[in-house]
């Protein structure tokens, strides 16, 4: 027969007690203590979290398969998550890879490991990438690990930026110096040719005509220089970007590129860019006819693809003040043509980098100083048949600082 407690007996005070923590305690859901008050749709669950991580998550367990992928994962990859799910780590990562002896090292050390500046080629595609690689154990058994990867993509645009900003100021002073010591004393020697040009033979006017023609390329090449030097403000303003696209398309198509098929991708709400519309369509113009002469003249099959994208997260800060840039916009060129060499990837954007017979490598040089002086950042990604150069610009603002309104556009 069971005892019976008394009002008074001892038990009784932690008993009440007890039930007096257990109806204080907050509900929980999905793993989180709910604040008492709170509504359980107000918290999200880990899942939703993980999901709503910008960066790819992978969850890799016993014999490396895959476990979990958030939703940054499946666009990395370019697979959905229920397709990876029934796979192995080597499946979208090559067996080689570092990410996969790091894998073995987390679980041997039972401990975090990282990785920086891993080359990834994923499989499918071919694709090349530069990224950080985060490993953590998750649980007791030893066996699963999270993986979050890192592209470096961001931490590169920032580093070119900054050199391809080096490189225009010091076209800036060498633009100068050669205005004045180098154009000045080709007019006299152009001058003398003509007078020699007047008196000479039927062979020493070829000589002369040589003369003439190589001073007035030297020419052009210097007043291509002088752009560097030209640092007056210039006039910005709100510029329909797809207006600026259908411009140069036109232009290559009645030209340079006409034997070559134009394939448009736009986001018709984007909004305005902020720049100048004459020098956009220059260096657009420029990244075209790039694309052209890398397709080459006897190509059948040649194609460029112009689009637009709007993309948040990247901000960049203005040089000499504290001023943060948000730089949404993303104009982007790609031809199918041979793609560009690992050696000269690292030097593109310098003054005099060029792999052309006739080409004097100031092209790429004053798109970046053009690009500079918008405050925005211009990258390439050299892969062959899809080699891409993409154009990160800032967003127009009204004046109270809201965003710009623009129609759609239609061609």
């Amino acid at each position: 027969m069971g005892t019976t407690k008394g009002p008074g007996q001892p038990g009784d005070e932690a008993g009440a007690t007890a039930k007096a923590e257990g109806a204080a305690r907050p509900p929980r859901k999905g793993g989180y203590a709910l604040p008492a008050g709170l509504p359980a749709a107000v918290i999200p669950t880990s899942e939703a979290v993980i999901n709503a991580l910008p960066l790819p998550v992978i969850t890799i367990g016993a014999e490396d398969r895959i476990l979990h992928v958030n939703h940054a994962a499946e666009s990395f990859f370019d697979h959905s998550a229920r397709l990876m799910q029934r796979q192995r780590l080597a499946d979208i990562i090559p067996f080689a890879s570092p990410i996969i002896a790091l894998v073995t090292d987390v679980r041997r050390r039972r401990a975090s490991v990282s990785e920086y500046g891993v080359e990834l080629v994923q499989p499918r595609s071919g694709q090349e990438r530069s990224v950080d690689v985060f490993a953590t154990p998750l649980g007791d058994d030893g066996e699963a690990v999270v993986l979050m990867l890192q592209e470096r993509t961001i931490a590169d645009k920032m580093n070119r930026q900054l050199t391809h900003r080096g490189a225009a100021r010091s076209m800036i002073a060498l633009g100068a110096m050669l205005a004045h010591e180098i154009k000045n004393p080709l007019a006299g020697i152009r001058g003398a040719a003509q007078l020699l040009e007047q008196s000479g033979s039927e062979d020493d006017r070829l000589l002369t005509r040589l003369i003439c023609d190589e001073s007035d390329r030297i020419v052009r090449i210097v007043e291509r220089m002088e752009l560097f030097g030209d640092e007056r403000p210039v006039e910005r303003g709100p510029v329909n970007v797809h207006g600026v696209l259908d411009q140069v398309k036109r232009s290559a198509q009645s030209g340079f590129a006409r034997h070559i098929r134009f394939v448009e991708t736009y986001d018709p709400s984007l909004p305005p860019v902020l720049g100048n519309r004459d020098q956009l369509i220059q260096i657009i113009l420029n990244l075209v006819k790039n694309a052209a002469e890398a397709i080459g003249a006897d190509t059948v099959d040649g194609e460029i693809t112009l689009s637009t994208a709007f993309r948040t997260g990247l901000r960049l800060q203005v040089p000499g003040s504290r001023e943060r840039v948000s730089l949404p916009i993303e104009v982007a060129v790609r031809d199918n043509g041979p793609g560009v060499s690992p050696d000269l990837l690292s030097d593109m954007f310098d003054p005099f980098v060029t792999t052309k017979a006739q080409g004097n490598g100031l092209g790429l040089a004053l798109v970046a100083k053009i690009v500079g002086d918008h405050g925005g950042i211009v990258e390439c990604d050299p892969v062959p048949r899809r080699t891409t150069f993409r154009l990160l610009l800032p967003m127009s603002s009204a004046r109270d600082g809201r965003e710009s309104s623009v129609e759609s556009w239609n061609p």
